[in-house]
């Protein structure tokens, strides 16, 4: 084991004399119990919790995404030098800054409590990604290995429990920054790490200056080099999302948003006042186009759940739809329910044709857990009451179905479903030329939810390089462009109709190629750093327990 590294060890495994801790590149920083007995608990507690308050603060609708970085920097600044254990403490802080203002739009569809227990269960992700952090800053180059750590811990809770949840995933804060170009190699992932390693980066510039090294423009430029390398990055992989790039063809699409009756949990109340408002709008649209007010579409899509009377069943809802959708002349994308008389409901979306009615449908494969099925029914009922508004489980579907209406292969991704990587990336790589995103926001009221998950569908457009349709049935509603542009949206609560010539296309980019390829290995990366760091711990302990054996009993620990 090198020697500088050997020095190092009794302080990064919080043993030994407290003196300034050395690396193996030699960058001094004070141990962190040393700024603990100099700032006091209160500091590191209070700057934990203000780097998740940040990284929230980045999030759309405010256009802040560099705050995301600056988060990073504090929450490496106070991990750096820490115990593993005491980086768990300190990162569980971090998580409840972010997710409990972040997540609080869920607060208005189950109450405060089952928001809080939410933010509280996402928010260990983060504490574990924090102790993570903390085991490896006394590793060279930590501000890479400790972004590694950060993907891993975002990958992991993506996937568990009940399929995981993605919201909140740094890259969703990042639409208008400079790594966000960094979607079309990687897809989030790539994000997420570039925006650590710059706020990481950004850390090693305090910490050096905080140990007053002997040569503090040699430790600046290095520390310097982190932030540079993740900022050009961003800015090299520009030229994947260049909105002019040409396409197989030009469409005229239409997104319609009907409105509800009312917001909140019982909008649903009125189903046929929802259908009826989708109908109207797209009636209205048809005669729009017949005055020569807007151009004609070639294609048109309605939100989810603007259909929740089944059309494949109830002659009624079919009649209406039959009539709107033979107004306005082209294939119409119908989000409805599915209520078959055996087995769950199905959260569906049908292609409707003008004389002909249905023709093709895809069914929700990511369903959401406590909205669309209700797993552990009884021990959730102790939570909320509400829990038994779902008094039927929904059915996932299985395929990444794409549904060709009129000139446009059209992949959907429904809701809830385009925050998950694999299910978007499926549906790019079965041929979808563009991507529909049917919606219904009306639940959530006028809460942050609607414009965090636009974010997502933004992102979603650059990683994939494809124009993203979003109807939502309340709003708000847009058409993205390639390159992440929201080239129109419409207002919350009113119904409207957006029509515009857009793009399609038939290539696709790095991300869509690699899946989630680029994530494992980043994940790999930040895991395979845990583990060296905790073995090089274990080596620590046994060294000074040796040395200590070796001086005789009752001299004392740091004798």
């Amino acid at each position: 084991m090198p020697e500088s590294w050997v020095a190092a060890l009794p302080a990064a495994v919080g043993t030994g004399p407290i003196l300034p801790s050395t690396t193996a590149r030699g960058v001094e920083r004070p141990p962190a119990r040393q700024r603990g007995a100099r700032y006091g608990l209160w500091w590191p507690c209070a700057a934990a919790a203000a780097a998740g308050g940040l990284l929230y603060l980045s999030f759309p609708p405010r256009p802040l995404w560099w705050l995301a970085p600056l988060g990073f920097a504090v929450l490496g600044v106070v991990l750096a030098g820490r115990r593993a254990r005491a980086g768990l403490g300190y990162g569980l802080l971090a998580g409840l800054g972010l997710f409990v203002p972040l997540l609080s739009w869920t607060g208005a569809y189950v109450g405060p409590l089952p928001w809080l227990v939410l933010a509280v269960l996402q928010a260990w992700f983060v504490a574990a990604a924090g102790a993570g952090i903390a085991a490896v800053s006394r590793l060279p180059g930590w501000p890479l290995w400790a972004a590694g750590v950060w993907v891993a811990g975002e990958a992991a809770r993506s996937r568990v429990p009940f399929g995981g949840f993605p919201w909140g995933r740094v890259a969703f804060g990042q639409p208008d920054g400079v790594f966000a170009p960094l979607a079309a190699l990687g897809g989030p992932a790539l994000i997420g790490f570039a925006v650590a390693l710059a706020g990481f980066g950004l850390a090693t510039l305090v910490l050096p200056l905080a140990a007053r090294p002997r040569r503090p423009a040699r430790r600046t430029l290095r520390a310097a080099v982190w932030l540079l390398v993740a900022v050009v990055a961003g800015l090299a992989a520009s030229p994947l999302v260049d909105a002019a790039r040409p396409g197989d063809r030009l469409v005229t699409v239409a997104v319609v948003q009907g409105n509800v009756p009312r917001l909140g949990l019982d909008f649903n109340a009125q189903r046929a006042a929802v259908l009826g408002n989708h109908v109207r709008r797209t009636e209205q649209l048809a005669a729009d186009v017949a005055a020569g007010r807007v151009a004609p579409p070639e294609l048109v899509i309605w939100p989810e759940n603007s259909a929740d009377i089944d059309p494949l069943r109830n002659p009624d809802a079919a009649a209406a739809i039959d009539r709107a959708v033979a107004a306005i002349g082209v294939p119409v994308l119908i989000g409805a329910v599915e209520s078959p008389p055996v087995g769950g409901l199905r959260n569906t979306a049908i292609r409707w044709e003008p004389g002909v009615g249905p023709t093709g449908t895809y069914v929700k494969r990511r369903i959401q857990p406590f909205g669309e099925y209700i797993p552990m029914r009884s021990v959730v009922r102790l939570f909320s009451d509400k829990v038994d508004r779902v008094q039927r489980d929904f059915t996932p579907g299985t395929e990444a179905t794409v549904l060709q209406m009129g000139p446009a292969a059209v992949g959907i991704a429904t809701c809830y479903e385009v925050a998950f990587d694999d299910t978007v990336t499926d549906t790019v790589r079965g041929g979808a030329q563009l991507l529909a995103v049917p919606a219904n926001n009306a639940t959530f009221g006028r809460t942050e939810m609607t414009y965090q998950q636009l974010a997502q569908s933004r992102i979603r457009a650059i990683e994939h390089g494809r124009t993203v349709l979003v109807a939502a049935t309340s709003g708000v509603s847009a058409i993205i462009t390639p390159d992440g542009t929201v080239q129109q949206q419409t207002g919350q609560f009113t119904p409207d109709a957006l029509v515009a010539q857009v793009p399609l296309r038939s290539t696709t980019t790095p991300a869509t190629g690699l899946g989630g390829v680029v994530e494992a290995v980043l994940a790999a990366i930040g895991a395979v750093a845990v583990v060296v760091a905790a073995v090089l711990a274990v080596a620590a302990r046994a060294t000074i327990r040796r040395d200590q054996g070796g001086r005789g009993r009752g001299r004392g620990r740091w004798a």
